[in-house]
């Protein structure tokens, strides 16, 4: 059992859980642009007051790993990284789709969500990437993965052998521009949040499954282009 502090960065949401044994203690989380490298901080000084933690108490850093965006991602694991240098305690990466699902479930088990048979659910997180491409994966109602992580150009022929079996549930930041779409597919509101990487890290962590600090990167899942600017520099 653990005391561990998770950061999400990956979106337009900015996010930090503190978790002990599993369960969320406390949670500071904004969506108001992608001020991250400002909020980060801010927000984990505001939940270590708040509770009574010392950093020294940590047991160890969660971070969402991606895929999401690249600055957002950079943000989230440098900071992640230092603190686990600083107090020599673990990281422990979590994909943030799988952390989209953690919160799905979390939702519906609280009556939050109406979503009808959702054992039989076949959940499909997205986060955005650009125009109507979304990083996605399929999941079970339980959380179990379905095949690889993938960057999708939605059309109406997405995701065609997951929708015909019925109850197909889209949500994450992505999810909303695919409505129209995806006009059988059930959407729900749920957004990026720290409070997915909690149970995942608190097993991944029992289990051993941390990174090693010097070498982790973020999973972009496709390589960052730099566009030059049109713009004649004087």
């Amino acid at each position: 059992m653990a005391l561990i502090l998770s950061i999400e960065t990956g979106t337009d949401v900015c996010s930090v859980a503190l978790a002990r044994d599993g369960e969320l203690v406390s949670l500071r989380e904004s969506d108001e642009g992608r001020d991250h490298a400002k909020r980060v901080a801010l927000f984990v000084d505001e939940l270590l007051h708040e509770t009574g933690v010392t950093p020294q108490e940590l047991d160890a850093i969660a971070v969402g790993m991606g895929p999401g965006s690249y600055t957002g991602l950079r943000i989230g694991v440098s900071f992640a990284k230092g603190l686990c240098y600083g107090l020599q305690i673990p990281l422990v990466a979590v994909g943030s789709l799988d952390a989209l699902v953690e919160v799905a479930k979390e939702d519906f088990q609280a009556g939050i969500l109406d979503v009808k048979n959702w054992q039989k659910a076949i959940l499909c997180p997205m986060v955005d990437a650009r125009r109507m491409e979304v990083y996605t994966q399929i999941f079970t109602s339980e959380g179990v993965a379905q095949g690889e992580v993938k960057a999708e150009i939605v059309s109406e022929d997405s995701f065609a052998e997951w929708r015909s079996k019925g109850n197909f549930v889209i949500f994450g930041n992505g999810a909303a521009k695919c409505q129209e779409v995806l006009a059988d597919a059930k959407y729900i509101n749920i957004v990026p949040s720290a409070r997915g990487l909690v149970r995942l890290a608190e097993q991944k962590l029992a289990e051993g499954k941390v990174e090693d600090i010097a070498y982790f990167e973020p999973f972009y899942l496709k390589d960052f282009v730099v566009i030059p600017s049109k713009k004649k520099l004087l």
